[in-house]
Formats: structure tokens, sequence, C-alpha cells
């Protein structure tokens, strides 16, 4: 498979913009998924705010995410050895497979129809508050998007940079695939497919994942099938 098309991870949706901070640990699966699986206080101080970052990140009110989009420990439903980043655009998920066959599963947001991607590739490199620079094809789509061409230099970092507090860049057969993993302060598109393409995450999570990942992790982008309809899952 190859990954395809052009992507620039433009984040234009409206509407409120909050982010939010992880905790080191996380509980097993359990609990409806109209519910917090009796985690709320667990759950409201892994998305709290992160005043120690670059740009102080206040917390996301996870009571308007469904709780089937929280960081969790799972039964690894992949098949990928350990170590590897899946992202699931079936059911919006992505894993990171550990041992004993278990995976950390986070809630995504993914690309609207004509911008999704499927493949193999691998983390060449990632970014604390990276700028963002719109491909060229995303700005000729978008003319507004001119003031942070590559041209132009890009968009500074900070809380409104459609990349967020972290990036992972994929990479395949040694090139830049123009997809990356990356933060949102758009908590609400977190389980939609809304984006220009690329796979975006709570602030808090792809902070979490950005620490526990090295350059090289392999990753592959694929439909896993049946959507998930309980925490238990």
């Amino acid at each position: 498979m190859a990954l395809l098309g052009i992507a620039g991870c433009s984040a234009l949706d409206t509407g409120p913009r909050l982010v939010g901070g992880p905790v080191p640990r996380l509980p097993a699966t359990g609990g409806p998924a109209s519910g917090f699986g009796g985690n709320f206080a667990y759950y409201s101080a892994m998305y709290a705010a992160r005043p120690e970052e670059r740009f102080p990140l206040p917390a996301i009110p996870i009571e308007r995410i469904d709780p089937i989009y929280y960081r969790r420990l799972v039964d690894d439903p992949t098949g990928e050895r350990p170590g590897t980043i899946v992202v699931d655009t079936d059911n919006h998920f992505l894993y990171l497979t550990q041992e004993n066959g278990k995976a950390l599963r986070y809630g995504v947001g993914l690309g609207r129809a004509g911008f999704e991607w499927d493949g193999r590739g691998v983390i060449q490199y990632k970014r604390a508050w990276p700028r963002w620079t719109p491909p060229d094809e995303m700005v000729a789509r978008q003319p507004e998007l001119e003031p942070y061409s590559i041209a132009n230099g890009g968009m500074d970092p900070g809380l409104s940079n459609p990349l967020g507090a972290r990036a992972l860049y994929i990479f395949q057969n040694g090139k830049d695939t123009l997809y990356r993993i990356h933060g949102s302060p758009e908590w609400w598109t977190i389980g939609k497919s809304v984006s220009s393409g690329c796979v975006r995450m709570l602030n808090q999570d792809v902070i979490d994942l950005y620490n526990r990942v090295v350059n090289g992790t392999p990753i592959l982008v694929t439909r896993l099938g049946a959507a998930y309809p309980s925490l238990s899952a």
C-alpha cells in the first residue's frame, strides 16, 4: 500500500479552543461508552491543564468527549509487533502496541473524504511545538493560508497552530509523505473525519505518545474493521 494524496494537517474548524495534559499510568478498560467507567477523577487528571508547557495548555472538558476516545490500555487487536503505531481509520483509534498482547489506545481525528490515506511508513523524526508550513497544493486550494506558506516561513508554534503541542513526521521509503501525527486544540474533532488528511490527537495525548516513541518507529495506517460498541472493547 502507498500513502495517498497531499496533506497539510489544516485545522480550520470553528468552535471552542480548549486543551489539556497527561498522567503516566493507564487503567484497563471498563464501563459503558456513555459513562466514565468509575474513573472520572483519573481522566480529569489525565486531561488537566499543563501550565509547565512552553505554551501553557488549559484543561480539556472531558465530559464533552465520548469516553471511548480517552487514552487507555487495551488488548491489542492489530497483530503488529510491539513498538508499532497503528492508526485504525475505521474507528478513529491510534494504537501503540506493547508486550504481552496489549496496546495503548488513543482517540484520533482523521481526514475528510478525498484526503484519506493508508500504508506503512516510519516516524522519521518528531518535534515539540512545531512550526506549521502547509504545502503549496493546500495553499492553492485555500489562498487564505498564503501568510503561512513555505515561502513565508510557516506559522509560529503556539496554541492556535494546527500541529499543536507535538508532531511526528511520517516518511515512506526515505521520503516525506507530508502526513503527520500531531496535536490539535480542536478537541471536538476527535473521533471525526474533518482535517486535511493528517492524524490529529488531543494535545495531552500527543505529548504522551511523543514521550513513548523514538525516531524510526514503524507506523501502519489501515482499516481494522468492526466498530467498538463499548469501552471494554
